[in-house]
C-alpha cells in the first residue's frame, strides 16, 4: 500500500502567512515590505470607521493587489458583548461594503478587540465567513483544527525571529506546517521596531520550500485537497474540484489537477 500525503502548492510542505489589522496608515510601508520579498498577508479592515489615521477605502483596492482584504466588522465593537442580530450585520454589512471594492467575494475575518463566543462561531457561516482569527500565540506550526477559531502562531512582538529561525530549520517532510504572524502595523511606528518586520521578510522570503499565501488562500487549498477522491489501492485520485492539489505518493511529488483522475 502506498504511503500518501497531502503537499502544499508545487509539493511543498511549508506555508507562510500574515494578518494585520484595522487599515491604518502604517500598511502602506508595510505591504511594500512584504511586496519587496514577496510575502503574502490578509488584511483585515473596518469599512464603517472614517479616521484620518486610517486609509482611505478608495485606495484599498490598489493597496492591497494581490494580498486579502478581509472583514473586521463595519465599526469594531466588543461583539461577544452586542445582540447576536447585531453581531450579524455587523459582519453582513462589513462584507458588503469591502465586496463592492476588492472585487471579489469577502469570506474571511479576525474578531475586533479579539472578541467572540461560541454563539457568533456558530453564526459566522450563515453570514459567509470561512475562517475568523482569534488573538494570542500558539508558538507552533500546526494547521488549525477549527478555521473559526485560527490561532496565530505569533503576534510580531512576540518571538517573531527566534520562531522563524525555528520555522526555516523545519525539514520533516512528513507534516504540513505553517507559520502564521499577526498584529497591527502601527505597532511599528509606536514600538519603534520597524527593523524587526524587515529582518523578518528578509529572513523567511524567496524560499523555496515555502509556499506564501493569503488566510483565504489556505483555507481554500486545504478544502480542496481534503475533497481528493481516492480509490481504496490508493492506486487512483479524482480532483473534483477546479484548483490543481499536489500530492507525495511514497517519495513522488505529483499535481492532481482539477477536474482530473490520476494513477498513481
Amino acid at each position: 500500500m502506498r504511503t500518501i500525503y497531502i503537499c502544499f502548492p508545487g509539493g511543498k510542505h511549508k506555508v507562510l502567512t500574515m494578518s494585520y489589522d484595522d487599515g491604518r496608515e502604517e500598511d502602506r510601508r508595510l505591504v511594500e515590505i512584504f511586496n519587496r520579498y514577496g510575502i503574502k498577508g490578509t488584511f483585515h479592515l473596518n469599512s464603517g470607521i472614517k479616521d484620518p489615521r486610517r486609509i482611505p477605502a478608495e485606495e484599498w483596492k490598489a493597496l492591497y493587489q494581490g494580498h486579502e482584504i478581509s472583514c473586521h466588522t463595519l465599526t469594531h465593537p466588543t461583539i461577544a458583548r452586542c445582540p447576536i442580530p447585531h453581531v450579524a450585520l455587523q459582519v453582513l454589512e462589513d462584507r458588503r461594503r469591502l465586496e463592492k471594492i476588492a472585487g471579489y467575494p469577502v469570506r474571511g475575518m479576525s474578531y475586533p478587540n479579539g472578541s467572540y463566543n461560541e454563539e457568533i462561531v456558530r453564526l459566522l457561516p450563515g453570514v459567509g465567513i470561512e475562517y475568523c482569527r482569534v488573538v494570542g500565540d500558539t508558538d507552533d506550526f500546526a494547521m488549525p483544527e477549527n478555521y473559526l477559531t485560527w490561532k496565530a502562531t505569533c503576534h510580531h512582538n512576540h518571538r517573531l525571529i527566534e520562531n522563524g529561525e525555528r520555522f526555516c530549520e523545519l525539514n520533516k517532510t512528513q507534516y504540513l506546517y505553517m507559520m502564521y504572524v499577526w498584529g497591527h502595523s502601527y505597532e511599528f511606528t509606536q514600538d519603534e521596531n520597524w527593523s524587526l518586520i524587515e529582518d523578518f521578510c528578509r529572513m523567511m522570503g524567496g524560499r523555496d520550500d515555502i509556499w506564501y499565501a493569503a488566510n483565504i488562500e489556505i483555507v481554500d487549498y486545504m478544502k480542496a485537497a481534503h475533497n481528493l477522491k481516492f480509490t481504496a489501492d490508493g492506486d487512483l485520485v479524482y480532483n473534483p474540484g477546479a484548483q490543481s492539489v499536489w500530492i507525495q505518493a511514497d517519495n513522488e511529488i505529483m499535481e492532481i489537477p482539477g477536474g482530473k483522475t490520476v494513477e498513481l
